[in-house]
C-alpha cells in the first residue's frame, strides 16, 4: 500500500490494504479500514470507524463522516426451491467522484456489476442507504434516513426530504424535490417538480387530495 507524506495525517489503529493508495493532505482519524487496492484521492477527511470495502475509488476533497461504509455487498440473493437463498457475488465496487460528503452510519452498497456511482458534489446526511448499482447524478442532496433500492438513477441537483423511500429500477428527472417520506416507486421523468406523498404526486396535487381525506373522518 501507499500513503503519500505530503501532510497526510493517518491516526492510530489504521488499516491500509494491499495494493491502496492515499493521496496528499488527507486526514484519516483513528480505527478507519481501507481495504485492498482502494484508491483514495486528495484532501479526503475520513471520520473514525469509517470502512471502505476493497476496490472502490473515494474522489478528491471527499468527507466521510464516523461509521460509514463503503462497498459492502448488494443485497443480492436468489431464491431457492426449499424457500432459501443463494447468495449471488457483488463482483462491482462503489465510485466516489470529487467532492462528495457521506454522513455517519451511511452506507453505499457496491455493484452486482460495474459500479454503484456517487458523483461530483453530491451531500448525503446520516443513515441514508444507498443500494447496488444505484447512480446518484452531481449536486444532489438526500436528509437523513432516506432510502434508495438497487439500480435507480437519479438525477442532477434532487433534494430529498428525510426519510424517502425510492424503488428500484426507476429514472427521476434532474432537479427534483421530495417532501420528507415521500415514496416514489415508478419512474419519474418531468425535471423540476416537487413531489409529496405515498405514492408521490406532485405538491399541489396532494394538497387537494389531503383536504378531500382529512374532512373524510368529520363528523
Amino acid at each position: 500500500n501507499h500513503v503519500s507524506g505530503r501532510k497526510t495525517d493517518v491516526g492510530d489503529f489504521v488499516v491500509v490494504g494491499k495494493g491502496a493508495r492515499v493521496g496528499r493532505d488527507c486526514q484519516i482519524h483513528p480505527q478507519v479500514y481501507i481495504g485492498e487496492n482502494v484508491t483514495v484521492g486528495d484532501n479526503v477527511t475520513i471520520y473514525p470507524g469509517a470502512k471502505i470495502y476493497h476496490d472502490c475509488v473515494i474522489g478528491n476533497n471527499c468527507i466521510l463522516h464516523a461509521g460509514c461504509v463503503v462497498g459492502a455487498d448488494g443485497f443480492g440473493f436468489a431464491p431457492r426451491e426449499d424457500g432459501s437463498y443463494k447468495k449471488i457475488q457483488q463482483t462491482g465496487n462503489v465510485v466516489l467522484e470529487d467532492d462528495v460528503e457521506l454522513g455517519a452510519n451511511t452506507c453505499v452498497d457496491r455493484a452486482t456489476m460495474g459500479s454503484t456511482i456517487i458523483h461530483k458534489g453530491v451531500k448525503l446526511d446520516d443513515l441514508v442507504m444507498i443500494a447496488h448499482n444505484v447512480e446518484v447524478d452531481k449536486n444532489t442532496v438526500m436528509a437523513g434516513m432516506c432510502g434508495v433500492a438497487g439500480s435507480t438513477h437519479i438525477g442532477e441537483g434532487c433534494t430529498f426530504g428525510g426519510q424517502c423511500g425510492i424503488g428500484g429500477h426507476i429514472y427521476i428527472a434532474d432537479h427534483t424535490t421530495l417532501a420528507a417520506k415521500t415514496g416514489l416507486m415508478r419512474d419519474w421523468k418531468t425535471p423540476g417538480q416537487n413531489l409529496m406523498g405515498y405514492p408521490a404526486m406532485p405538491y399541489m396535487q396532494y394538497m387537494r387530495a389531503y383536504s378531500v381525506f382529512k374532512k373524510s373522518g368529520e363528523k
